[in-house]
């Protein structure tokens, strides 16, 4: 029995999905990939897979098995690679979790410019704001925006990334220009429905001193990039990173309010787990993006020259 080659089976019928998935991505006949399957439960002693008409489910010994068997594979073809390859080029695949609006907006040129300096390194990317299980989804790395709790990945600070208060002009003419933190109890207030609860907006005043203030929403989005251009339209006050928003501060569709006061920091970290034998390929890509990101983002440098006010 050719373990390795058993596990690539069980590897691809969880991807795809049903056997006869695999079949096809593996070029194989329907039949031999039950077979393996079969083998492959028989020499365990354990069902892996629950079948049912409709579709396959995982039992807890298969998602156990599934995750080692990713990163079992991936440290063989790390091994094989780093063997074969010639003068150090990076050759094999990145499966990739990123952050919806922050990946596409700032990640997205540097992937690029990584496939450029390393053409024979494939990706699959993940563009979505949802909590992945890296170990459980064959995952090599992910970039979650976050303070970080206790877990059992490990994590590389990329950037830091901050929070401005900001409204269109057209709005602060007719509502006015909130003086204290205390006045946004009386404004329109936009807030991302993602937080634990999106009405209560922390921040330090001038005075260094802490405070938190309940605000009126009248619209909540899980969409960073609506609720920006609902402040643009003068929809009201909007609390979101400044990678979102800098562009508009730039052109001056935006304008910030309360400059004086502190907005919650967050940081993007690179976040992997800790397999064995970390491959050169996610090893050189965090490397490549903590240089190409350090130092005082771009995207926080457009607000300096922005004319704040009335």
């Amino acid at each position: 029995m050719d373990t390795f080659a058993h596990m690539r089976v069980f590897v691809g019928i969880v991807e795809a999905g049903s056997i006869r998935g695999a079949a096809e991505r593996l070029g194989m006949a329907k039949s031999a990939v039950s077979r393996r399957l079969a083998e492959l439960e028989a020499r365990l002693g354990t069902a892996l897979i629950q079948r049912t008409t409709r579709r396959l489910n995982l039992t807890d010994s298969g998602r156990d098995f599934y995750a080692r068997c990713v990163a079992i594979l991936a440290d063989l073809e790390e091994a094989e690679s780093a063997v074969s390859q010639a003068h150090g080029a990076l050759k094999g695949g990145l499966k990739v979790a990123l952050p919806l609006a922050f990946g596409l907006r700032h990640l997205a040129p540097l992937i690029h410019e990584f496939m450029t300096r390393h053409p024979e390194v494939r990706f699959e990317l993940d563009f979505n704001d949802r909590q992945i299980d890296l170990m459980q989804e064959g995952f090599d790395l992910a970039i979650r925006i976050a303070t970080l709790e206790d877990s059992s990945l490990i994590a590389r600070r990329l950037a830091p990334i901050r929070h401005i208060l900001c409204a269109s002009r057209g709005y602060l003419a007719k509502h006015g220009a909130p003086g204290t933190a205390a006045d946004l109890a009386r404004h329109v207030c936009l807030a991302y429905s993602n937080l634990r609860d999106p009405g209560l907006w922390t921040y330090r005043g001038p005075d260094g001193q802490a405070g938190t203030v309940r605000v009126p929403v009248r619209l909540a989005a899980s969409s960073g990039e609506f609720l920006m251009q609902a402040a643009i339209a003068g929809e009201g006050l909007l609390l979101l990173p400044t990678f979102y928003v800098h562009e508009a501060l730039r052109t001056g569709q935006l304008v910030l309010a309360l400059p004086d006061h502190t907005w919650p920091e967050l940081s993007a970290y690179a976040v992997y787990p800790p397999t064995r034998f970390l491959s050169n390929r996610v090893r050189a890509l965090i490397d490549f993006l903590v240089e190409r990101l350090a130092g005082e983002p771009y995207w926080d440098r457009v607000e300096q020259g922005v004319d704040v006010g009335a």
